[in-house]
Parts: structure tokens; sequence; C-alpha cells
């Protein structure tokens, strides 16, 4: 018989196995994150693009509002950056911008990089559970870590990785699959270019039987349905990204919220033209306009910082055709904006009947 209260809701503190994904950039709000962790789930604030004071006001906020388990999201050590071909890449995104009326693009762009500082402030500020993409913790992070009781949770897209994670000192892994929408947290494109594309069926079973810590599914999970099928492969809970980035609570854009209850399973495509890293989204004008042009995309997190301008007056204009639109491949279903305890608890309520 499958149990909904399993070993990683009783190692995390909480009461249901549904996760919400820490997705950088803007939807994971503290709203967002409190109602879900209030409503039993894990809220997860998403932190990598946060400055550390942004993200001390956040941890402050979200505790106002719940006194429940809540993990913030930090990427891994990424690579410097690497603007060698910058002026190539401009040439290509000049007639874009010149469409957004972007008046000169900038001479010179730095990527910021606050990981250390947003690492340090989770220390300070005990923080339960960290979260980690592109990586595991590096050692002398993971031990101050572990010196604090927080609990570890690492994103993998093949078992390789989350064996990895779990030498590396990991207390769950995420098992990601090619379903999932924006960045998939892939340790390096060595083989891949675009990532490991093992779909969650397929990668779900091997990954629960390679590692010996909690396994939680990601990638195309949407109801009380795919979390029934999750556990029946190995995994003890869900982690769900876009459905809540359609979450009233969510601070997704209005238009990229309309563009998700717009889509179906075929809108996204996997690609590097927004950041320089593989990517799902929702596919649009820049997209296709950029990989059209025979361009080169600069490495992550440089053409990420280069299209950043782009991307806010996109928003600006509430323009979806420029806008970074991360979404999995099950948004057929999502039709209109949610609370997020809805959501928490109407997906236990469908998976309690199913099991019953």
């Amino acid at each position: 018989m499958i149990s909904l209260n399993t070993g990683i809701c009783r190692m995390l503190g909480i009461e249901y196995p549904v996760i919400q994904a820490g997705m950088a950039g803007g939807p994971t709000t503290a709203e967002l994150v409190a109602e879900v962790s209030a409503a039993g789930g894990l809220g997860t604030l998403g932190a990598a693009y946060l400055t550390p004071g942004k993200l001390r006001e956040d941890i402050v906020e979200i505790r106002k509002r719940t006194d429940k388990p809540f993990a913030v999201n930090l990427f891994a050590p990424v690579p410097k950056d690497d603007f060698s071909r910058l002026d190539e890449v401009k040439r290509a995104l000049q007639p874009i911008c010149q469409e957004l009326a972007i008046e000169g693009q900038s001479a010179e762009y730095r990527s910021p990089d606050h990981g250390e500082e947003l690492f340090r402030v989770c220390l300070e500020m005990g923080v339960p559970i960290i979260s980690t993409a592109f990586g595991s913790l590096p050692p002398e992070h993971m031990r101050e870590a572990k010196a604090q009781s927080i609990k570890i949770i690492a994103m993998a897209t093949t078992v390789n990785e989350a064996m990895e994670a779990q030498a590396a000192g990991a207390d769950a892994i995420v098992a990601q699959g090619s379903e999932a929408g924006g960045h998939r947290g892939s340790f390096s494109f060595e083989r891949h270019p675009m990532g490991a594309q093992v779909g969650l069926m397929a990668l779900l079973p091997q990954v629960a039987d390679a590692v010996d810590v909690p396994v939680v599914a990601a990638g195309g999970i949407m109801d009380g349905r795919g979390l029934v099928a999750a556990l029946a492969l190995g995994a003890q809970a869900v982690q769900v990204g876009t459905r809540f980035v359609g979450a009233k609570e969510s601070g997704a854009h209005q238009a990229y919220k309309q563009a998700i209850f717009d889509s179906d399973e075929e809108s996204t495509v996997v690609t590097r033209s927004f950041s320089g890293r593989p990517a799902r989204g929702i596919n649009n004008s820049f997209i296709e306009r950029f990989e059209s042009s025979g361009t080169k995309p600069l490495p992550f997190p440089s053409q990420n910082t280069v299209t950043k301008e782009i991307r806010a007056a996109a928003a600006k204009a509430g323009n979806p055709e420029f806008m970074s639109l991360w979404a999995g491949q099950a948004t057929r279903n999502l039709r209109q904006e949610e609370g997020a305890a809805e959501i928490v608890s109407s997906m236990m309520e469908q998976a309690g009947a199913l099991l019953q």
C-alpha cells in the first residue's frame, strides 16, 4: 500500500509530500512560499538571483506568515563570465532591442555573483532546508550546513548525478525528468550539450534503485495522479514548478501566466537563447529569431546577463514574445489562477481518492 505519510515528510517536518520548486527569477515570492508551507507542503524560495539583503527580507517575511519549515534554493557554483563573443551576440540582439525601443545596449556587462553571501545568509538566519541546482554544495559549505543540522536537497537529471549528490552529502535527491520547465539541475554538459533528456518515468525508478536517500520526483507533475504515479515508481515526494507559476501568489508577470494558461504539451522547446544554459520554455519570437540568426549564445551566466534588459523591457510592455516563459510539458489542464494552498489541497485530495 502506498502511503502519503512518507519518510521524507518526517525528515523535513512537513505534512504532505508536495514540494514547490525553487524557481529563481521572480515567481517564488515570500507569500507563495509561506502559503505552500502553511498548507502542509514545502515552500521553496528561489534565491539564486536575489541580493543578500533581499534574501534576508524574504526570510523574515516568510517567518512572519508561517512557522512551518521552508527551503531556500541556491545554484551550486557556476562558471565565471565569458563575454569574449559579446559583439557578435549584441549584433544578433540589436533588431530585438530596436523593436522594444531599448536605446543602446550596454557597453560592458558583469553578472552578479552573490553565491557565497547568499549561503552565509542561510546559515545566519537558520534556514532549515537548502536545495541546490546545477550540482552539489561545495564540501566546505556542506560541512557547515550539516553542522547546523540543515537538510540538503540536490537536483539530478541522471543516475550518475544522483549518486554524486548522495556521495557529496545530500539528504534527498530530486530526480528531474526532461519534462521539467526552466533550467534543469544538470551537473555538466560534456556528454549531452543540451542536457540529458531522460523522461521522468524512465529516470525515477533508476535513481530510486541507485541511491539510499529519499528521492523526489520532478518534471511534468501537476496533480494528484502524478503524485501517486511518482510514489509508485519509488519517490517519496514530488516537486511541482509550473503549476505554482500560475498561482495567485506567484510573482510571475500576468502575461507569463496567461502564456502558460494558453499553452499545451507541444508549446515548449529546450533553448539556450535566453541564458546560455538549456532551459525548457514556451516557444516565442525571441527564441525563434535568436536561433534563426545562427549566433551561438554566450555561456551561462553571461548570456542571461546580456538578455536581461530585453526581458525587462518585454515585461514592462507586457509582451510575452520576448520574455523567458519557463514551463514544463504538462500545461494543458492549467487555465486559470489558483491559490497556492488550493493547489496543495487539491493534489492531496485527488491522491487520497486514488489510493482508497
